[in-house]
């Protein structure tokens, strides 16, 4: 074919023929064969068959091609008739595969078309091939639904050729009305684009079968009037019905389209950036510049008018003129520079390394263009060696990729402001969207930068060095980390360059790995300074990441997009460069101990864990880091973790500790994963929760109280057991349960005994006579637990005093919610027994059945509170009344003195209170409904010890 034939004019007004419509039409299929046959050529052998195959396997439904289904699958391309050639390749793939007549069955696919980069300058080795596949408007459900999965069965297939193959099913009146039931995935813009989307199909298309789009017969000038001179052309009988299909005119881009659009390029930007820069400029060009006519319009008037040579026709050429037109009137020398970059980049062709008289028309064409940016030998040469690209090079030019594509984005979405531009992309897609691309460009503190989307092929290196800023030499007292490339003396550290810094050993190793520079053949150099690090503990982290954090990483789902970011695992990295136990082996001491936690390890109670590096990976794929090294880091890195888990109690994340500390790196790794599941298990068990409970881990000679408010945890820290016990006797809210630790409070075993006993909406004693001393403990009804010592006579003056004093309580409870009660109903009693070494809780039902009479006075205290002042009490004892206000600080005193007036004898026996009343606000800023059993309990105590201390005296 010649580069120029005649123009050819059409007017609509004067009269039309078929012979020429015939001629134009032959015309564009005369281009579409070149470009086929250029697409084709860029193929290997076996990625030809997919290519010369696909118009036959919708064409025949045949059990031995390629994506077969089931024989009721659609079929049928109409006016195809396959070739000599593409039967060979058939039978080649199916020997017993045989063309049969159909009759004159009705087709039920109207075309079949390629789009995209093949067969132009931009299609490389690695480029995709997207199928339009076109099927009859009256189609049914289920027919769509087998042509889909038969689209499914046919990309598996030719991935297996080495061709990403995408088949998009419609019908094209759905598209013509903007009614594509498809939804935003990896290559299906959804609702982001229309005729955007349609313009780059008209200019870029290849018709492979069946119908050729109407839209080739409607001149340029004519689109404004699309409609007229279609029915013109249908009711003149011009054209046959099923000769043409009908995507419908792009006369201009609506300005809706531009923001959905610059989201969309963004979104495939993070994969593949040089072919978004590209499309995303050329977006901001046709936002920009209404005046200058859509490329589909250009390609059009240059067919009519007789230009017919591929090379001048090829779609990125026509793209990269327009951008360099529009850049160059804009004196964007340095956007320029980057769209030519990226078009050299994307077309994939080392020209360095090329033969100029291969007779490749690319390499031609391309040769011819680098030629006209007049591009030094040596600028090629590096965009050609992409192989060898280094770190650096890529961060520099990842900067100024985002850069870019952020550019043209804000000037998008600002111009959608300004005009009040309701986007045309739905609100879910323009979300899944938006989440993808804050997952991949989004910095956020702790995340782990990738920085090499598709820039290079590879950024590992052979060698790496970690050079802690001790090694340096200049004095420096900063506690970082520097890292090389081919160091092996470290007193070249002063002049080589720095690959990256940082404060933190195993931010730099996650770091490494996630960019691939760290891989198992890397030969490591350690020079650890002040720290323990070495080449050892670095291979073990290698080995730790590689197992937890398979690289790359794979693309994120929609249906993961479509919901909130989760972790879906944790490694926890403990003690990484540090050795817990430095002091003693610098002296070449190894500390034995019986008492193997830990977290309290050895008679001192030392807790081994010094920090804590915690990587995550979130369902989003984003990687993450998180360094604990002051305070409680143990408690901290557990509480962020359960409130990450608490989003999605029913999906529990992985949790993977690691430790190389030596001599007990093995042992604190299991700890800290056992405590952790533990803690997990407790909380979110049956994959709901967070459950209402209080957990207590034992570290360091210091106690931590775990407990969830709504979905955020928290702690509270003890200092001693008596602290501990002191936080288990405050006011709850709710019913809240105490769990230990498997390795907490194991010098108070009957604690955990009763603790392990309670039950909720009961009043519970327990019991343990020790001699001439009892332990008794109170929980109540919400779980809070209150525990006293007093002297021991019989379990009749232990238990009927308190059991009185409960049942007192329990009375006026009960009067004061008579309708409505849901409280305690009775007492329960139960004495801790040392049965084969483990203390358990034995029930006593005899003990509430012992009557709650004893001889005695009646002892009653009513609380008064009187502003911010500590509450005081009045104490009744039968018919006396004791007033704070007649006694004041003789109150106590005097109510011992008439007690041991009213006894017979002079033995100090204790007294006992027969009841006690407090008043709602015993907080002055709180007013307090439901006062619990054990706050009654509390001031019982201290008024009893009080009293009993006079009586004494």
């Amino acid at each position: 074919m010649t580069a120029q034939t005649a123009p050819i004019a059409l007017d609509f007004d004067e009269g039309i023929d078929r012979k020429t419509l015939r001629r134009l039409r032959d015309r564009f299929m005369g281009v579409n064969r070149q470009r086929w046959e250029r697409a084709r050529s860029a193929l290997t052998y076996r990625q030809q068959m997919v290519l010369e195959i696909l118009p036959l396997v919708f064409h025949i439904n045949h059990p031995s091609l390629p994506g077969y289904t089931d024989a009721s699958c659609p079929y049928g391309l109409s006016h195809y008739r396959p070739t000599d050639e593409v039967l060979n390749t058939a039978r080649r793939l199916a020997r017993t595969f045989a063309l049969k007549d159909e009759g004159r069955r009705r087709p039920d696919l109207e075309a079949l078309f390629l789009m995209g980069s093949p067969g132009t300058l931009g299609h490389s080795v690695a480029s995709d091939l997207d199928i339009w596949l076109c099927h009859r408007p009256d189609l049914n459900d289920s027919g769509v639904a087998c042509l889909e999965r038969k689209a499914t069965r046919l990309g598996e297939w030719a991935r297996s050729l080495g061709v990403e193959l995408h088949v998009f099913v419609f019908s094209a009146d759905e598209f013509r009305e903007g009614r594509q039931r498809a939804e935003v995935t990896g290559e299906n813009c959804g609702s982001a684009q229309h005729f955007l989307l349609l313009d780059e199909f008209y200019r870029t298309g290849i018709h492979l079968g069946g119908r050729y789009p109407l839209w080739w017969l409607i001149p340029a000038e004519e689109e404004s009037r699309y409609q007229q001179r279609v029915q013109q052309l249908v009711d003149c009988r011009f054209i046959r019905a099923d000769e043409y299909i009908d995507f419908g005119a792009v006369t201009s881009i609506p300005r809706a389209e531009f923001l959905g659009a610059g989201v969309w390029q963004l979104y495939k930007g993070i994969d593949a950036p040089w072919k978004t820069i590209l499309k995303l400029l050329l977006v901001e060009c046709y936002a920009l510049g209404e005046d200058r006519p859509l490329l589909s319009k250009v390609f059009k008037q240059a067919v009519f008018s007789g230009v017919t040579d591929a090379n001048r026709l090829d779609p990125y050429l026509l793209l990269y003129e327009r951008l360099e037109q529009w850049l160059t009137e804009n004196q964007a020398s340095e956007r320029l520079s980057l769209v030519r970059q990226s078009l050299y980049l994307k077309s994939g062709l080392p020209l360095t390394r090329m033969d100029a008289g291969s007779g490749d028309w690319r390499v031609t064409l391309l040769t011819s263009l680098v030629a006209q940016w007049q591009w030094p030998l040596d600028d090629m040469r590096s965009l050609d060696d992409r192989a060898a690209w280094r770190a650096e090079n890529v961060i520099s030019l990842r900067r100024q990729v985002v850069s870019e594509l952020t550019h043209s984005y804000r000037l998008l979405s600002q111009l959608a402001r300004e005009e009040g531009i309701k986007a045309s992309i739905s609100h879910h897609d323009m979300n899944l969207l938006g989440r993808k691309l804050y997952a991949a460009f989004q910095r956020k503190a702790g995340k782990i930068e990738l920085i090499n989307p598709g820039l290079a092929p590879s950024l590992a290196e052979e060698n790496l060095s970690f050079h802690h800023q001790s090694e340096q030499g200049d004095g420096s007292a900063l506690d970082g980390w520097l890292l090389f490339r081919d160091l092996e003396d470290p007193s070249d550290a002063f002049w080589q360059p720095v690959i990256r810094r940082s404060g933190n050993l195993t931010e730099l190793m996650v770091w490494c790995y996630c960019n691939g520079l760290l891989t198992r053949s890397t030969r490591l150099n350690v020079r650890g300074g002040s720290s323990n690090a070495s080449v050892a503990e670095l291979r073990d982290m290698l080995d730790a990441l590689a197992l937890c954090l398979p690289m790359p990483v794979a693309p994120v789902s929609r249906e993961a997009l479509s919901q909130g970011v989760r972790p879906l695992s944790h490694l926890l990295f403990v003690n990484v460069g540090i050795d817990p136990q430095a002091h003693l082996t610098e002296r070449g001491l190894h500390k034995l101990s019986a008492r193997h936690d830990s977290l309290g390890f050895s008679g001192g109670r030392e807790n081994l864990v010094i920090t804590i590096d915690q990587v995550t990976y979130n369902s989003w794929h984003e990687v993450s880091l998180q360094h604990y090294a002051a305070g409680d880091t143990l408690i901290q890195c557990l509480k962020n973790i359960l409130a990450s888990a608490a989003a999605a109690p029913g999906q529990l994340p992985d949790i993977q500790v690691h430790c190389h500390s030596s001599g007990h790196g093995a042992a604190i790794a299991r700890r800290v994963q056992e405590l952790f599941s533990d803690v997990m298990r407790a909380f979110f068990a049956g994959d709901n929760g967070p459950h209402p409970l209080r957990y207590v881990i034992e570290m360091d000679r210091r106690y931590f109280l775990l407990s969830f408010n709504g979905t955020e945890p928290g702690f509270i820290a003890a200092d001693s057991k008596a602290a501990l016990l002191d936080c288990l006797a405050r006011p709850l809210e709710g019913y809240l349960p105490v769990l230990f630790d498997q390795y907490a409070m194991t010098d108070d075993p009957q604690l955990k005994a009763v603790c392990h006993a309670t039950e909720p909406g009961s009043v519970q004693v327990f019991y343990r006579i020790n001699g001439k001393t009892a332990q008794v403990w109170a929980v109540d009804e919400l779980g809070g637990v209150f525990s006293w010592q007093q002297p021991f006579s019989s379990r009749r003056y232990l238990l009927v005093p308190l059991l009185r004093f409960l049942e007192n309580l329990l009375e006026r409870k009960q009067l004061r919610q008579l309708e409505a009660f849901a409280g305690p109903t009775a007492t329960r009693c139960y004495e801790l027994v040392l049965i084969d070494g483990q203390w358990r809780a034995e029930a006593r039902p005899d003990a509430t059945r012992q009557g709650v009479s004893l001889a005695g006075l009646e002892v009653q205290a009513v609380g008064v509170q009187e502003g911010d002042v500590r509450v005081r009490f009045d104490i009744f004892c039968a018919d006396q009344e004791f007033t704070v206000q007649e006694y004041g600080d003789q109150l106590i005193p005097a109510v011992a003195h008439y007690i041991r007036s009213m006894r017979a004898g002079q033995d100090a026996y204790p007294v006992y209170l027969t009841d006690v009343h407090l008043p709602h606000d015993l907080d002055p800023q709180v007013y307090q409904q439901d006062i619990q059993t054990i706050q009654y309990l509390y001031y019982r105590t201290v008024l009893e010890e009080s009293l009993n201390r006079y009586l004494a005296d």
